[in-house]
């Protein structure tokens, strides 16, 4: 991605320095050396298969003067650095380099910025939080998962941007007069330094199991991962609200203290200070009575799920640190909504069984998920699940054992395979719930699990979410659960989607 506002800084503008003292002008940042054109800095950054050092004899072709990477870098492309007149800016940490050089490329962020970090919930809790901004009046937008939405809105291709992406959309925002913004910060994003040229004013934890360990060594090195949001990335003076209830939280609250920052604990432990203390279930609702700086609260929320309870605290926990009013904040959670497939009602059949689609695509989730769901529903709950392929393989199993231990019936079939065997994938999830159906079609999958839907049964789709395309190869497939699942119903049922 490049970044080229038609303006000219220099490297010294830009917070760098090249080797040899030299300082140049430059006219647009890239990351890809396609994107490369005159006076372009390239940055080349280590990769987890190739170096973005590689590219530096493309993006030098394509006019770059001036190159940003690590030691390593230099040394792959030393003979065409040699043979350039490029400026050459050696990072020791050449990510958070380019964040930071990103940041003071462009300049410009909404006046409040606020980040969510977690396993699951932070795409919940960043549009719970742009949705209460703009109850109480402010322009607002989340940004992550489902891309930019709110008072602005433009498609994203990853929860969180590199870096020039990342700016370059807050700039964008900030210029169409949003002055708040909550974004998902991903344990690959924190990793690699992305947000590290946001300037934060509040960031957040929801939870933490597992997940992503294809990409972080252990569990260990995850847990750090999403420690770098209170432990690097916020400033001194900014604010944390920290879900204490799961695992590692507290973990999560004491880091964030020591590192100076106010913080705001949620949960349902008496210790927490923004504490649920109790939870009635509806239907299609919940009432939650929580407590707050001595004050009971008693609120209900259109939401399925007792999760989606401590989401919605920690956005409210968010906002209030941000600098709204807590009175305010409180009266705007009953008008707040799902998020598009998170717990959401995708379909009803005409007994009234209910039919909800989850982004759920991790053990905990799945489990987290069907419990939330269980309160809500008087008959049998139905599982369809799967696990995407190249992906923590270890998780599969677990998935299986998480759907089965929660779930009445079981369905597995195919989520992503990817450029592995859909039928390995399967049965690796079948190792953890053997008494499942397995059904190969997602289609047919959903299809008879909606057939099997008696009056007060409900029915979890799990894994997919918000997507709307099955990755299998190289190719995506058109294919959205809430789609298919209101076709099911439709067939079955003998009416109009």
């Amino acid at each position: 991605m490049a970044a080229d506002a038609g303006q000219t800084q220099t490297l010294g503008q830009l917070g760098l320095s090249a080797q040899g003292g030299r300082d140049v002008a430059i006219t647009g940042l890239a990351v890809d050396s396609r994107d490369v054109r005159d006076g372009f800095l390239f940055a080349a950054m280590p990769g987890t298969r190739v170096h973005g050092a590689e590219f530096i004899q493309y993006a030098l072709r394509q006019g770059a003067v001036a190159v940003l990477t690590d030691a390593e870098g230099a040394k792959i492309a030393a003979d065409d650095l040699a043979d350039s007149d490029a400026a050459v800016v050696i990072a020791e940490d050449p990510r958070q380099a380019l964040a930071y050089t990103a940041s003071l490329w462009f300049g410009r962020q909404p006046r409040v910025m606020a980040a969510v970090t977690g396993t699951n919930g932070k795409t919940s809790v960043a549009t719970f939080l742009r949705q209460i901004w703009m109850l109480v009046g402010r322009e607002a937008v989340n940004l992550g998962t489902t891309g930019v939405e709110g008072s602005y809105s433009a498609p994203l291709m990853h929860t969180t941007p590199e870096p020039i992406t990342l700016h370059r959309m807050l700039a964008e925002v900030t210029d169409e007069g949003v002055t708040h913004g909550a974004m998902e910060a991903s344990s690959h994003g924190l990793a690699q330094r992305r947000l590290d040229g946001v300037v934060l004013k509040v960031g957040g934890f929801t939870n933490l199991t597992q997940d992503h360990l294809d990409y972080h060594h252990d569990f260990e090195e995850y847990f750090e991962a999403k420690a770098g949001l209170f432990t690097r990335v916020l400033p001194p003076d900014a604010s944390a609200v920290i879900n204490i209830d799961g695992l590692r939280g507290e973990d999560m609250a004491e880091l964030a203290a020591e590192r100076g920052l106010d913080v705001l604990t949620v949960g349902s432990h008496e210790e927490a200070e923004l504490c649920i203390l109790n939870r009635r279930y509806d239907a299609d609702s919940q009432t939650i009575r929580f407590s707050f700086d001595g004050e009971v609260h008693q609120v209900q929320l259109n939401l399925i799920g007792g999760f989606q309870a401590e989401n919605v605290l920690v956005a409210a926990g968010m906002a209030i640190l941000s600098g709204e009013d807590p009175d305010e904040v409180f009266a705007a959670l009953p008008a707040l909504v799902t998020v598009h497939g998170r717990m959401e009602l995708a379909a009803r059949r005409a007994n009234g069984a209910a039919v909800f689609v989850d982004y759920a695509h991790t053990p905990d989730a799945v489990a987290t998920a069907l419990k939330a769901l269980r309160p809500h529903v008087m008959g049998r709950l139905i599982a369809v699940i799967g696990a995407g392929g190249d992906r923590d393989r270890t998780k599969r199993p677990l998935m299986g054992e998480a759907a089965a231990q929660n779930a009445d019936v079981v369905f597995v079939t195919d989520d992503n395979p990817r450029s592995e065997d859909p039928a390995a994938i399967r049965q690796a999830v079948m190792l953890g719930c053997p008494e499942a159906t397995e059904v190969a079609d997602r289609a047919e999958a959903i299809l008879r699990a909606v057939d099997a839907l008696q009056p007060g049964d409900a029915l979890l789709i799990a894994g997919k979410g918000h997507e709307t395309g099955q990755i299998v190869g190289d190719t995506v497939f058109p294919f959205d659960d809430s789609e298919q699942a209101s076709v099911a119903v439709s067939a079955l049922d003998g009416r109009l989607p």
